[in-house]
């Protein structure tokens, strides 16, 4: 794979590996965001049925690009927070249950399980890194995987630490959830995209994604998986469009207890958007058109050289076994000072992430190996 920067419009003598705090847009989600947005100019070109067909289309694309058997299990969400409170709407807890957390994970699979455990007395148990960097991943999994136990009924993390693309072995900890009844809850809003992640051989309960970074989609609108044990679940909100028989416009004061199937019963309330919904079906198209695998191979390829000269200036960077190529984190040695990086990231027009003591890295097809030679440049 070549890299795509003319497919973006990104500055020249801007260095942005920052796809990890949101994604440069493509100009062909541009162009169809222009196009959308005038299209209201004239409401006579919008016909009852623009209120569905996206819908469905987004759905279908999405469900491609995670390996999952059936679109009906796929909803429209306007962001994380929304998609991990409908779940934990949807999940009984009773005292003493324990909810597993990841440390330092984003908020927006945090704060709705912290409301949860207040108002059931379910109790928030929080696995951190190992104190060493030496076999660091590898430590870390198997401490998620210890933490399981009979009193686990919510694992709730991502398929990689948003700060440090610190990769966690979904598979084995789907397994020993299973084994102990819990249900798996994936914020993928760092990863899907840009890593692989396939329904079918993980078998998340609920997979939640923030559209703005990897999926390549504009600013809120979201994607969430629920499987199948969710189907009778209660939405946060009560829209029309959600409802049996909602096509038919002439009969909306017939007032349908009945939803749509699966997880169309969670999608947000005007979620036929008719500018961002034609803008992340292009969005997740183009994800589709390169192949997400050959995304993570492309990151790899370009990083590869940089990665192994900042272990030789005594940075720590995860063993490629334990982190994902698309996101991952530097940290370093105790010679180096953080704010003098820093400085030079700027001098040099370079965007990255400081997320803690890691510094971030999130290239993309955007990217180059000149990009990353720059960026070494730095330290």
């Amino acid at each position: 794979m070549q890299h795509q920067k003319h497919l973006f419009s990104l500055p020249e003598d801007s260095t942005y590996i920052n796809g990890a705090y949101m994604s440069p847009q493509l100009k062909s989600v541009a162009e169809i965001g222009v196009e959308s947005v005038l299209k209201k100019n004239n409401p006579t070109t919008i016909s009852q049925s623009d209120f569905f067909t996206n819908r469905t289309l987004v759905k279908q694309r999405f469900a491609t690009l995670i390996d999952a058997a059936d679109e009906q299990n796929c909803a429209i969400i306007p962001s994380v927070s929304y998609g991990i409170a409908t779940v934990a709407k949807n999940i009984d807890l009773q005292q003493g249950d324990e909810i597993l957390l990841i440390d330092e994970q984003f908020p927006s699979n945090v704060y709705a399980w912290r409301e949860k455990a207040n108002a059931t007395g379910a109790i928030i148990k929080v696995v951190a890194p190992p104190n060493t960097f030496e076999n660091r991943g590898k430590l870390w999994n198997q401490s998620i995987l210890e933490a399981i136990n009979l009193n686990t009924k919510v694992v709730a993390m991502g398929h990689i630490h948003w700060a440090d693309g610190t990769l966690f072995d979904l598979v084995e900890i789907r397994k020993k959830a299973h084994e102990v009844g819990a249900k798996l809850i994936i914020d993928g809003t760092q990863s899907v995209g840009a890593l692989p992640f396939s329904v079918k051989e993980i078998q998340p309960d609920a997979l939640i994604v923030g559209g703005y970074k990897w999926l390549l989609g504009p600013y809120a609108i979201g994607m969430a998986y629920y499987a199948d044990s969710f189907n009778d679940g209660q939405p946060l909100e009560y829209n029309w469009i959600n409802r049996k028989n909602s096509e038919d416009f002439s009969q909306l004061i017939n007032y349908q207890d009945e939803y749509k199937p699966k997880a169309d019963r969670f999608s947000v309330g005007e979620s036929s958007n008719f500018i961002l919904l034609p803008m992340q079906i292009r969005a997740i198209e183009q994800l589709l058109e390169w192949g997400v695998q050959n995304i993570q191979t492309y990151c790899d390829s370009i990083s590869a050289k940089a990665v192994q000269q900042l272990r030789d200036k005594g940075c720590f960077i995860e063993h490629a076994n334990y982190r994902s190529k698309h996101l991952f984190g530097v940290y370093l040695p105790d010679h180096i000072t953080m704010d003098a990086v820093k400085d030079r990231f700027r001098e040099s027009g370079i965007s990255v992430g400081i997320r803690g003591k890691a510094i971030r890295v999130a290239p993309h097809v955007y990217n180059t190996v000149e990009d990353f030679e720059k960026f070494v440049a730095c330290f």
